[in-house]
């Protein structure tokens, strides 16, 4: 059964960065699509950024691009989200999630694992 663990959230400035980190364990990482999801209060949880099973292909959500980076290590089972230049409007929490889809999606139903959430605050 394949676990997700997030670390690296925090309280951060505007302007600042943030790295996020999501530790896999069980399964086949290297098969599966990954990605970052958000949810800030009262809010619905919405697509960050996805990143494909071999990590050559990534697709962000317009508002992080250019700002925000997905990468992953498959040897070592993690993949990361690289914050800059926040703003007080990216403060939610932060949730990595894995598909079987080999690309991904921007669709949270096509992810079956989650992990716990790392939150992530930006002071104005």
């Amino acid at each position: 059964q394949v676990q997700l663990v997030e670390s690296g959230g925090g309280l951060v400035q505007t302007g600042g960065s943030l790295r996020l980190s999501c530790a896999s364990s069980g399964g086949t990482f290297s098969n599966r699509a990954m990605g970052w999801f958000r949810q800030a209060p009262g809010k619905e949880r919405e697509f960050v950024a996805r990143t494909s099973a071999s990590g050559y292909t990534t697709y962000y959500e317009d508002s992080v691009e250019g700002r925000f980076t997905i990468s992953r290590d498959n040897v070592k089972n993690m993949v990361y989200l690289q914050l800059n230049s926040l703003k007080p409007e990216d403060t939610a929490v932060y949730y990595c999630a894995g598909s079987r889809l080999t690309y991904g999606s921007s669709w949270a139903r096509d992810y079956d694992t989650w992990g716990q959430g790392a939150q992530v605050t930006v002071s104005s």
